[in-house]
């Protein structure tokens, strides 16, 4: 892509070019400059999408609930676009991406598009990457986006102010943990759902739950988080969980409900790029001095401790950015 410039390249996207959206978000996970180009042109204030979040522990079926809702909201005549965030391998970087795998059945339908990415380290599995490809997928025009995280616990709070309706995904098998889990992860939902409720345990599960989101702070007032039983193997409980989806989009769209939701996803943004730009200019910085090896061997002999080793780096970066600005 090349060839075009970075207005029209988002002008195709906009277009809902799905070659040029590709290639865009392949750009982005590589971390092109172009990319940045680009997604400065799909800037837009946040509007008619409806994005939903969908979080919880592995094993939890949230693939399988995921591909349950496009199926519901393509009914619908909704156009779907999808961000499956997989686990990254802390040795090669690279991640499963068993969620296309997964989805399959709706690889033929041009009403949806699916994009499984890399979480890369990021806490929550939200990658700088996949904030950048949920704003591909809304400017590419669809009517819902869904995000589909990684299940790494009090982390993953992150996710709930990226998305207007947040889904917390669990099971019956976590009877025991949903009693010990901190206030944190409870309040991250919307819409609690507990998949496969056709296993043993259920009404203890559904029992512990509701307790556990009475105990929680809710920030949103006046909005009763739900517990939406499901089999998503079955799709049994998709239509209660798509009823409970609609009620609390409509409910934040009263008032000045998406307002405020576009001042916390507008915070959580500028920390994800800010924290992902200091990344790179201090690695760019490094690389070729030979400084991360000398620091790396002063940790190794006990010459120097890592926080002083860092604290020496920043202090470095600072100065020169200060030099050079």
């Amino acid at each position: 892509m090349s060839e075009i410039n970075s207005v029209e390249w988002a002008e195709k996207v906009k277009e809902n070019d799905r070659k040029a959206a590709a290639r865009l978000i392949s750009a982005i996970e590589r971390k092109e400059k172009i990319a940045r180009d680009v997604l400065k042109h799909l800037f837009a204030p946040v509007g008619e999408t409806r994005v939903i979040g969908v979080t919880g522990s592995a094993g939890a079926g949230k693939s399988c609930l995921v591909s349950c809702l496009i199926t519901a909201f393509r009914k619908k005549n909704k156009t779907v676009g999808v961000v499956a965030v997989d686990p990254s391998s802390p040795f090669t970087g690279g991640a499963f991406l068993g969620d296309r795998l997964r989805m399959q059945v709706h690889g033929r339908d041009r009403g949806v598009y699916i994009r499984s990415m890399a979480s890369r380290g990021y806490l929550g599995g939200l990658a700088r990457g996949a904030v950048d490809a949920m704003r591909v997928m809304e400017a590419m025009g669809h009517d819902v986006v869904i995000v589909e995280t990684v299940g790494t616990g009090q982390d993953e709070i992150d996710v709930a102010h990226l998305v207007q309706t947040c889904i917390l995904v669990l099971t019956p098998t976590m009877g025991d943990d949903i009693q010990a889990m901190k206030a944190g992860i409870m309040e991250i939902a919307q819409i609690a759902v507990l998949n496969k409720a056709d296993m043993p345990g259920k009404e203890k599960a559904l029992l512990d739950l509701e307790v556990a989101l009475r105990m929680r702070h809710v920030e949103e007032h006046g909005w009763p988080v739900p517990v939406v039983p499901t089999v998503a193997s079955t799709g049994d409980g998709i239509e209660d969980l798509m009823k409970q989806i609609e009620k609390h989009q409509d409910y934040i769209r009263k008032g000045d409900g998406l307002t405020k939701f576009a001042f916390q996803k507008a915070e959580k943004e500028g920390r994800v790029l800010i924290k992902d730009e200091i990344e790179r200019v201090i690695f760019n910085h490094l690389r070729g001095t030979g400084l991360r090896r000398k620091y790396i061997e002063k940790i190794v002999t006990g010459e120097t401790d890592p926080y002083t080793a860092v604290e020496e780096v920043m202090s470095l970066f600072i100065k020169k950015t200060t030099k050079d600005g």
